[in-house]
């Protein structure tokens, strides 16, 4: 099966000339519809850079091909109508918004019946805003936000979700929550590219996972590898002694 997500030697500096400094160095991976990839390394590795640039939040050099089409010089827009879907870091919510409105504003070129409808859909699997939908996002706490965050890339219905830390801010039981959602969307074929600070949880989750560290990649491997933890442990050490 063809990748659906295909990034080559994507390049991404900050700055010029001989002060420039680069965030990302030729990074290349892929993801597969029905696949989970993480992506790891520790604080300043690219990993959010890298999220950013695929959903044409920043520019990059390389290539990006995902689901058949070239996304350079795409922006966030062209990415999203792909069938891309991008949850941010933090909890980029309206909050004076009701909750329901929130989640309709993510689905907003869609006919209004379909729109209800997948609107419905992600409220079923979030009941903790479900019982919300009519209040301003104002009055939820910053867990709920964040599992309303999660639930507007979920309207789209997206072929690939790109989760950057979903876990921030949850308690341990609406992080559960939302791996049993991550893992629902895999067996259903959609692919997730994810970013995770809780490691152990996301490797079980996870089918393969590429490590990042000053902006390359220094390791790509199979998540049911025995010796995974090692080489992830070498990887990191080696990189920090450089």
């Amino acid at each position: 099966m063809s990748p659906l997500v295909a990034v080559q030697c994507v390049t991404k500096s900050y700055g010029r000339g001989s002060t420039a400094v680069k965030a990302l160095d030729s990074v290349s991976f892929e993801a597969r519809l029905g696949e989970l990839v993480q992506l790891t390394g520790p604080s300043g590795a690219g990993k959010t850079t890298l999220l950013r640039a695929i959903s044409g939040l920043l520019p990059w050099s390389g290539r990006v091909h995902f689901a058949g089409r070239d996304l350079a010089g795409a922006g966030p827009r062209d990415a999203v109508k792909a069938g891309l879907a991008h949850v941010i870091e933090g909890h980029r919510v309206f909050t004076q918004l009701a909750v329901i409105d929130n989640l309709l504003l993510a689905a907003y070129d869609l006919p209004r019946g379909e729109r209800a409808a997948r609107v419905e859909e992600v409220l079923d699997l979030f009941p903790e805003i479900a019982a919300k939908r009519h209040d301003r996002t104002v009055s939820l706490s910053g867990g709920q936000q964040q599992i309303l965050a999660v639930a507007q890339g979920l309207v789209r219905r997206p072929r690939l979700l790109m989760l950057d830390e979903p876990s921030a801010g949850l308690s341990p039981v609406l992080v559960d929550r939302v791996l049993v959602v991550v893992r629902r969307l895999r067996e259903s074929g959609t692919a997730v590219l994810l970013v995770e600070q809780l490691i152990e949880k996301a490797l079980a989750l996870a089918d393969r996972v590429y490590a990042l560290a000053r902006g390359s990649i220094v390791l790509e491997a199979a998540t049911g590898e025995a010796d995974l933890p090692l080489r992830l442990e070498h990887a990191y050490l080696a990189t920090a002694r450089a």
